[in-house]
């Protein structure tokens, strides 16, 4: 039985993760693994719920920490349910965000700080780790603008650039601290260029097919 993988892709929204994702799971196929594509907030019946309440942009009153605590319960479900049982079965999880997506976004972007974050995240995926992260790296301003020219922008993406411009910060930061972990692959480039960076990344830690 080998061993599974854990990969999550991060990146502001309009970064180019939807684009990215089927040409990993195509990637990771040929390297002979069994491939499970999920998405945070989701990914289970009851973390997609959540992830109703949390991108709706009716509730304006949701505060910070509300949020915050919303995005670990979504992710707590999404580990015990679905991520732990596929890697023990051998397979590759690829998970559109992580606990990195709210370090980013709840710790710099909301302003909650970095331990915060990280302590509640710990209690909710009991310690699991992605063995790769892929930051898709793009200057906020050009993220929501492709976001908003494809589709109206959910209760997040409302938010004012200033916000974005903070959460970037902490993508930053995060790439930082765990740079053997998190690989910063510029989201500038054509869609084959971004493909094939992200190949060599993932290289130096899949199985050969």
């Amino acid at each position: 039985m080998h061993k599974g993988i854990f990969i999550t892709i991060e990146g502001l929204d309009g970064s180019g993760k939807s684009t990215q994702i089927p040409r990993i799971k195509s990637f990771l196929e040929e390297k002979g693994y069994e491939v499970l594509l999920t998405r945070e907030p989701g990914g289970t019946i009851i973390g997609e719920k959540i992830r109703q309440i949390l991108l709706d942009k009716n509730h304006k009153e949701l505060s910070a920490i509300t949020e915050a605590l919303l995005y670990a319960a979504s992710r707590a479900q999404h580990v015990e349910q679905v991520i732990i049982p596929a890697l023990k079965e051998g397979k590759a999880v690829l998970s559109d965000r992580f606990v990195d997506s709210s370090i980013a976004y709840q710790g710099k972007g909301r302003g909650l700080g970095f331990k915060a974050i990280v302590d509640i995240n710990e209690f909710a995926v009991c310690g699991l780790k992605p063995d790769i992260t892929i930051l898709l790296d793009i200057d906020p301003e050009v993220g929501l603008n492709r976001v908003k020219a494809v589709k109206g922008a959910d209760r997040l993406e409302q938010e004012k650039l200033d916000f974005h411009r903070r959460v970037y910060e902490g993508y930053k930061d995060l790439a930082d601290m765990y740079s053997d972990r998190i690989k910063v692959i510029d989201a500038n480039k054509t869609i084959e260029e971004i493909s094939r960076q992200i190949k060599d990344k993932l290289n130096n830690i899949v199985r050969k097919g």
